[in-house]
């Protein structure tokens, strides 16, 4: 079983121990199927979804073609505005900097916003490592910091527990974190978010400093804006001395009228809301108002390699909305961890392998982790075209290993002269409807038997199309 640097299997090994937990594949359709169908809801409100949904794409689309421009007018207004601004080429430079951020301010613990970026460098681990200790706020990433877990979900990582073992967490385990959980707790949904409310305001109250990651970076004011659900983040935000955000640099949009687009499209994807209940903005430092320390991280890593890719670029206007994940059959039955990363589901499949390269063996499963069937792209707010990237990626991974498709390329290769010669096409179509009473409903031998081992084999006509046409249709 191969594995990657997180210690995880491969998809297709990871996946089949995943769909045999049948408690897990209880949560995790019951969630999905209640986000999706809230999510459909809110968005056939608005009538001018499609133009807004086009509006997204384009934006992200300008800025990307123009990210050599925006990026340098990005610090130069963050700079301008009391900030500072700091390069990372991968993770290891930006856990680096962060580290050495908060070693400067003499603190040993951190309050988090929930963020995707620093969860794709490590940045816990990395701070743990120099004695500094990260104390996640969101309630999921509470849930999963607490019970030694791992994300498996874009905008809810705990999505595959239920109330009772989120509540056996609190109990098990609020204690050794800091304030512990209040006895008789119960896993009614209100008690167990009084109980993080409790343990979290203490972290919140004598936090000197925070890190957050961000939604959206206005490149024309410098200004960074975050949304959520809870108001962890507007503490976190607020209250701490020094704060440092790690982003992306494909997070930046041009103009605030620009945001207008993106603030409706993200709630309505994500949370089925209208807007969201916590929009938190910030433009560099202001005396006695917020933090009076400000550092802005700006990552790459493997950003830069995927802009160049002219089909898999289109996955850096992702917004991380989770739609995709929630209408998508495979990840509704295998599960998040099974993708070997924070970033699971359709756009985690060509996320991962565009930034991280498909040496290892989970990266260059991942482009097949999915049927094809396109419903992603129908939900995806800036209509990433997943399908299409996920095709891209499958034809990189067989120019890259060529000796394990052996099979596949002489299969394809006879399939092609087949269908250049219309007459043995039309030979082999008449041959395999008289023998169709002999042939097996799946491949007996390897490699081909593993494409039967979750489907049948597609039955023949009892006559060929072009001779029922020619006895119907003269």
């Amino acid at each position: 079983m191969s594995s990657t640097h997180l210690g995880m299997p491969s998809f297709p090994d990871a996946a089949r121990a995943s769909t045999q937990d049948t408690r897990l594949r209880a949560n995790m359709t019951r969630a999905t199927r209640t986000i999706r169908d809230k999510r459909a809801g809110a968005v056939a409100e608005l009538d001018d979804w499609a133009q807004l949904r086009n509006a997204g794409k384009q934006i992200k689309d300008q800025v990307l073609r123009h990210l050599d421009a925006y990026l340098p007018q990005v610090e130069e207004k963050v700079t301008a505005a009391g900030g500072t601004v700091h390069w990372a080429a991968d993770a290891a430079e930006a856990n680096r900097i962060v580290t050495d951020l908060v070693k400067a301010t003499g603190e040993t613990e951190v309050v988090k916003v929930k963020s995707m970026a620093t969860q794709e460098i490590g940045l816990n681990e990395a701070l743990a490592e120099h004695g500094i200790t990260a104390y996640e706020t969101d309630l999921a990433e509470l849930i999963v910091q607490l019970g030694d877990d791992r994300p498996s979900h874009i905008l809810v990582p705990a999505i595959h527990r239920n109330r009772a073992e989120v509540r056996d967490i609190f109990t098990g385990e609020m204690g050794r974190w800091g304030r512990p959980a209040p006895e008789g707790l119960t896993d009614r949904p209100a008690d167990l978010a009084d109980a993080a409310r409790l343990h979290l305001r203490e972290r919140f109250l004598r936090a000197k400093v925070a890190v957050s990651g961000a939604n959206f970076i206005v490149a024309d004011t410098g200004t960074l804006v975050v949304v959520e659900s809870e108001g962890n983040g507007r503490m976190c935000l607020t209250l701490p001395e020094t704060l440092i955000s790690v982003v992306g640099i494909e997070k930046i949009i041009p103009t605030f009228q620009d945001l207008e687009v993106f603030l409706q499209l993200l709630p309505r994807s994500s949370t089925a809301e209208r807007m969201n209940p916590y929009t938190s903005m910030w433009t560099g430092t202001t005396a006695g108002d917020g933090p009076s320390a400000f550092h802005l991280v700006l990552l790459d890593n493997g950003r830069t390699a995927t802009l160049a890719d002219e089909v898999g670029r289109q996955a850096l206007r992702c917004i991380r909305c989770s739609a995709c994940l929630n209408v998508c059959p495979v990840y509704e039955r295998a599960g998040g961890h099974a993708y070997g990363s924070v970033y699971p589901g359709p756009i985690g499949a060509i996320l991962n392998p565009l930034l991280r390269g498909t040496a290892s063996d989970v990266d260059a499963s991942l482009p097949y982790a999915s049927t094809l069937c396109g419903a992603c792209y129908e939900v995806c707010p800036v209509a990433i075209d997943i399908p299409e990237v996920l095709v891209h990626l499958r034809e990189q991974v067989v120019e890259q290993h060529p000796e394990e498709h052996r099979a596949e390329r002489a299969a394809v290769k006879a399939a092609t002269w087949l269908l250049d010669h219309p007459a043995a096409f039309a030979l082999a179509e008449r041959a395999g409807s008289k023998t169709r009473k002999l042939h097996p409903r799946t491949l007996p031998v390897p490699p081909v038997k593993a494409w039967t081992d979750s489907r049948d084999l597609p039955e023949f006509p009892q006559e060929p199309f072009r001779d029922w046409w020619k006895k119907n249709r003269r």
